[in-house]
């Protein structure tokens, strides 16, 4: 299944997809629709009852941030090998983790406003992100693997002036709605990242990287399994994977992001971000 929240005349609504139409689902977004154990059945009954011409025509949806209110955003730094190598570091034992709050988050096609203090190295991380879809705590990979909800893109856009400060990477990536995620939650009975997802970015039309989820370090379900050991996971909770290599402070000199500059992250199955940096005074 497709899900997604859509901007609509009264507010926001969860939606599900069936062929070009979204079926709304009677919460006000997917993360309050997660959060109902019915969940799941309550998408599939809508695709199965709806009439012909029934919900919003796909090219009048306008799509939201998906999951505004995640109790939890966890990233993995480090998960794809070319990445790791590019800068510098060995391939971890361990997956290298950092928190974000909700409000980094921002919608699929919204701009970036960047602060002054966070313009001189403004970088693209295109990531895929897990979202989970029941509560797990202690669980094992396979347990994990049952637990997760579905897939979307994330764009972690990075300060990396700030995230170089410290050894601590929080102050360069929690910067307040820097974050695209979206288009749509696919569910995981639709898509496995372990079969291999090619994730595409794109800056102003210049391909910048391409990578494969076959060639993360810790998979969807690994990672997922090793957080819930030291931190319950609850439905709607997010999880960025890693990027792959092609970032700009891996270039030689780095190459960073500019006020008006276009960044697209896309991934088949997966849909698009597009989103414009706007530099602010």
């Amino acid at each position: 299944m497709e899900l997604g929240t859509i901007r609509t005349a009264e507010g926001t609504s969860a939606a599900v997809r069936r062929d070009d139409r979204w079926m709304p689902l009677g919460a006000p977004d997917l993360s309050a629709l997660l959060a109902r154990a019915d969940w799941r059945t309550t998408a599939e009954a809508a695709l199965a009852s709806a009439a012909p011409g029934a919900g919003v025509a796909g090219h009048d949806a306008e799509l939201a941030l998906p999951l505004p209110a995640p109790r939890k955003v966890v990233c993995c730094g480090l998960n794809y090998a070319d990445h790791i190598l590019e800068m510098g570091r060995d391939l971890p034992e361990h997956p290298t983790l950092f928190a974000k709050f909700a409000d980094t988050l921002t919608g699929p096609t919204d701009e970036v406003a960047v602060p002054p203090a966070a313009q001189a190295a403004l970088d693209w991380e295109a990531e895929l992100a897990v979202v989970v879809g029941a509560e797990l705590r202690g669980a094992t990979e396979e347990e994990a693997r049952a637990g997760i909800a579905g897939y979307t893109l994330a764009n972690d856009l990075s300060v990396r002036d700030w995230q170089k400060r410290t050894l601590q990477w929080f102050q360069g990536k929690a910067w307040d709605a820097t974050t695209p995620v979206g288009p749509v939650l696919v569910t995981a009975d639709a898509i496995d990242p372990e079969d291999g997802i090619e994730i595409v970015c794109e800056v102003n039309g210049v391909r910048r990287q391409t990578g494969s989820t076959k060639t993360i370090v810790f998979s969807a379900a690994a990672l997922v399994a090793y957080i819930s050991q030291f931190t319950v996971l609850r439905p709607g909770d997010v999880i960025l994977t890693g990027t792959p290599g092609g970032v700009g402070m891996g270039m030689q000199p780095p190459l960073y992001l500019a006020d008006g500059d276009t960044v697209v992250v896309q991934a088949a199955g997966l849909g698009r971000l597009e989103n414009t940096i706007r530099f602010t005074h």
